[in-house]
């Protein structure tokens, strides 16, 4: 079985966010990027279906050449091989194209991508890209399991879960549940040097058109200042005339 794990190339939570020309560009300086935590849910589930059933796993990202520092280190957790598309993430349309173009060369029998990026927060990249394959399609999916070409998964819905049995090729949008966090790989001085000597193919965009363009940032309003009241009476007066909720 051939597995391709998408890999997104993300900001780390902790990191200060800022923006330049305007608030029009996102500003990476001084920020730790990461492989996308959906997506390592992902991966550490592709490592499973290799180490159990001898499955090789190829990661890809749409990305500049600072991304390939993330592709490494899924290398160094056990991925065979890495594919980077010379090309700026620059919308969830252009990204699902371009792997869409590496699924259709490499005849990929499962694709496994996070269900979304913690960037952007899209969620739209699977379902475009099964979408341009005309593959199966489960999202928001927390259990996988493969036998020969058939699938069973396990997708959360309102107030429960689904269960799903279908056919490879399959494309898999992933969440926490599909493994646990206790589960995720680190590399390890083997894994990272190995790395190292493993096949990263870096390969030029199809020059899909651009079907989104970002205008601006924002960034969430600063805290309020917070007032400590002590006297019911005051508290009262103030909901009533100042923040007006009762």
């Amino acid at each position: 079985m051939k597995i391709l794990v998408c890999i997104s190339h993300v900001p780390d939570t902790t990191s200060k966010i800022n923006f330049t020309e305007n608030d029009t560009k996102f500003d990476p300086n001084g920020v730790q990027f990461i492989i996308n935590p959906y997506d390592e849910f992902a991966l550490t589930r592709a490592m499973w279906f290799k180490e159990k059933q001898g499955a090789t796993i190829t990661v890809a990202n749409v990305g500049n050449p600072s991304t390939e520092a993330t592709l490494r280190k899924a290398l160094a957790i056990g991925a065979d091989d890495a594919i980077r598309v010379n090309a700026e993430a620059t919308d969830s349309f252009t990204v699902a194209k371009e792997l869409a173009e590496i699924v259709k060369n490499e005849n990929f029998d499962l694709v496994l991508c996070g269900k979304e990026s913690i960037d952007y927060n899209g969620g739209m990249v699977p379902g475009m890209l099964a979408t341009f394959l005309d593959f199966n399609f489960v999202n928001a999916c927390i259990g996988l399991e493969i036998d020969e070409n058939k699938a069973t998964a396990t997708r959360e819905i309102d107030g429960g879960k689904e269960i799903i049995n279908c056919n490879l090729p399959l494309v898999i949008a992933g969440q926490k549940g599909l493994v646990e966090e206790k589960d995720l790989r680190i590399p390890n001085m083997r894994g990272i040097m190995m790395a190292r000597q493993k096949k990263l193919t870096i390969i030029e965009p199809t020059q899909t058109e651009v079907a989104t363009a970002t205008t601006s940032f924002e960034k969430p309003a600063a805290k309020s200042a917070c007032k400590i009241i002590d006297n019911v009476d005051e508290l009262i007066n103030l909901l009533h005339n100042e923040a007006k909720v009762i």
